[in-house]
């Protein structure tokens, strides 16, 4: 008889927050996905974890009793790239901006819906694996193909031709799949560092895209817009 293979082990999902209910809420809503779930009530708690445990992710709070949010990212990016959702209630563009400039991965504003959250954490762990794997990003649904590694790029089948700039923001975006980037990181890396302000470049390029694409502002399929903020490639 041959050995059973080992298992692999479930991805390790960190929640710092000081809110007793969230963090059990995310627990329950963690480990109903199948994953292992560790939790902190402190910034320094949370700091100590991931220095001790290996996490594939964290669910991080902005107020948090003893140090701010922000802080606890800044000090974790020192040495660590794990991906990071930040959770807070403070809905301002400012602060979405502050967090996703700092080193995160994404925002999500308390009340949140447990899909919604659920979707990104996939999808973040997705991007992760396929990170470390050194691999060049290829998406397929059966309705939009990208090839990155090939500069492929269809529609049920069909080849779409695309300009260098929209060609750039779609790879740009499919590298970062479900993360968001930020505004002013789009116009630096598609027109440079002299166009982070000139939002309605971004505007048309994004229009022109989804149109090619078959995408809708009103109803998205793969370009996600987080008001204000950035853009998330989603596509499921």
């Amino acid at each position: 008889m041959t050995a059973d293979a080992p298992a692999i082990p479930p991805p390790r999902v960190l929640v710092i927050d000081d809110e007793v209910q969230i963090r059990r809420f995310l627990d329950i809503s963690l480990r109903a996905q199948g994953y292992a779930v560790s939790q902190a009530a402190t910034g320094t708690e949370g700091l100590q974890r991931l220095a001790e445990e290996s996490t594939d992710l964290v669910i991080l709070d902005i107020g948090l009793p003893d140090i701010e949010g922000h802080d606890v990212l800044a000090e974790l990016r020192q040495w660590s790239q794990v991906p990071v959702i930040m959770l807070s209630v403070r809905a301002s563009e400012s602060e979405k901006v502050r967090a996703l400039d700092n080193g995160a991965n994404d925002y999500v504003t308390k009340p949140f819906g447990t899909q919604e959250l659920m979707a990104r954490v996939r999808a973040l762990l997705r991007s992760r694996s396929t990170d470390s794997e050194g691999q060049v990003p290829v998406f397929d649904d059966g309705h939009l193909h990208i090839d990155l590694a090939r500069r492929e790029v269809r529609v049920q089948s069909e080849s779409v031709a695309l300009t260098r700039k929209e060609y750039a923001l779609l790879a740009l975006l499919l590298r970062n799949a479900g993360r968001v980037v930020t505004q002013p990181q789009i116009l630096q890396e598609i027109w440079g560092p002299t166009h982070r302000h000139d939002t309605h470049y971004l505007r048309i390029l994004v229009g022109r895209l989804r149109h090619k694409l078959g995408d809708s502002a009103l109803e998205s399929r793969y370009l996600f817009t987080e008001p204000g903020v950035g853009l998330r490639f989603g596509g499921n």
